[in-house]
């Protein structure tokens, strides 16, 4: 077999050639734009599948130096989605973060019902059956690989196996159903945002001077992201040493980062709109790096060890989310666009990942229009709050389906 190694540099050509072949495919397939299927899901996915048929035929193995690259693009978006948050976007966002976060911990907690009960019925193992929960689902990779080797401690022979399994079916059923679903959402109730992507485009274009050609305000913008980066690094540093037994990841703090600045900013210079618009140009190209570098890394053969049995609990997972996204998330979040939003960032990160929610969010915000409050709520959800809850729903789980 070949073995294909590319440098952190061609890594980095390779994502952009990736994104612009998924633009090429949206411009060429319309039924990509109108159920918002990101490009970056376009590309990544399907060089993922190429990599996936050259690797089962025994042709070529194809490995990316792209962790460095990654974490830094993954923090600068959340930087820069803290930074889009000022003072009333944070009064507003209260009562939809503590709903929210009733909201995700209920998700989690049907996600194990249902593997666990299900399971019982296909005659699956309970503590196998839990790693089709909420353990890859709501948690993703990183709690696949985090809780497994528990299950296995406990007698779950193979279980990081489907738990790092499933969590790839998790994160590319989100890619996949996020964007459809907030379109389906929007259309049936006839919603709308602050504007639709006609309008958005009829505004930059009388404002391009003013946004887009300014190399200071670029430079400012970007220099900030990197501050919001480093003084989050700072506190992630801190909180190691003062909570040792409390993990935060990065990335929030990196947001929490981005936050302070916007809110130091706007207290002692001013609010500056068109530094805000260079700020979000630098998230949205950060988000469209890493999303396409997670894609495109994934190892798709893995799913090809589940059997049937495990293959039906997914599928369930995903009609559950997707059931529970509609149906309650959006329901309950105010039923409104900011609310169908934020429901397409549930599917996101409750199929396993907040990059999948940030992903399938912008998609339906390009046609329909923007909504701040989700891209601030579904991060602060998503990438911290439910990592505690759903760890003590996992952990109750775990001890109980150890006693069956």
């Amino acid at each position: 077999m070949l073995q294909l190694k590319l440098d952190i540099f061609q890594t980095l050509a390779f994502t952009v050639l990736l994104i612009w072949l998924g633009n090429y495919l949206r411009n060429k397939f319309p039924i990509l734009k109108k159920y918002c299927i990101p490009s970056s899901v376009v590309g990544g996915l399907l060089f993922a599948i190429i990599a996936c048929v050259l690797y089962v035929n025994n042709i070529a193995s194809i490995s990316f130096d792209s962790k460095v690259t990654n974490n830094l693009f993954y923090c600068v978006f959340f930087a820069a989605s803290g930074a889009a948050a000022g003072m009333s976007l944070l009064r507003k966002g209260g009562k939809l973060i503590f709903i929210f976060t009733i909201l995700a911990a209920v998700t989690a907690f049907l996600q194990n019902v249902l593997a666990v009960g299900l399971g019982r019925v296909l005659n699956v193992k309970p503590l196998i059956a839990l790693m089709t929960g909420s353990i890859p689902m709501t948690g993703g990779h990183g709690n696949a690989a985090s809780f497994a080797p528990i299950a296995e401690e406990m007698g779950a022979v193979g279980a990081m196996e489907v738990a790092i399994a499933a969590a790839t079916f998790g994160l590319i059923s989100g890619c996949i159903i996020g964007g459809p679903l907030g379109n389906a959402i929007v259309q049936k109730y006839g919603l709308k945002g602050n504007a639709t992507a006609e309008e958005i485009a009829e505004m930059e274009k009388a404002s391009q001077k003013q946004f887009i050609v300014n190399k200071e305000r670029s430079l400012k913008a970007v220099c900030l992201m990197f501050i919001a980066c480093g003084f989050g690094s700072i506190l992630f540093g801190i909180l190691k040493k003062v909570l040792p037994g409390v993990s935060l990841p990065i990335h929030v703090l990196c947001m929490l980062g981005g936050l302070i600045i916007r809110i130091f900013y706007d207290s002692v210079i001013g609010e500056d709109e068109a530094l805000y618009e260079s700020i979000d140009i630098v998230g949205e190209i950060s988000l469209a790096m890493f999303v396409t570098m997670s894609i495109m890394t994934m190892k798709l053969w893995q799913l090809a060890d589940l059997a049937i049995p495990m293959i039906i609990l997914l599928f369930a997972q995903v009609a559950l989310m997707a059931l529970f996204a509609t149906l309650i998330s959006f329901r309950l979040l105010g039923k409104d666009y900011d609310a169908a939003i934020m429901a397409v960032g549930h599917t996101g990160f409750g199929l396993g990942a907040v990059p999948v929610s940030m992903a399938t969010m912008k998609t339906v915000c390009d046609k329909y229009g923007y909504s701040k409050i989700a891209f601030f709520v579904v991060p602060v959800i998503g990438g911290l709050i439910s990592n505690f809850t759903n760890a003590a729903i996992i952990t109750f789980f775990l001890n109980f389906c150890k006693n069956l």
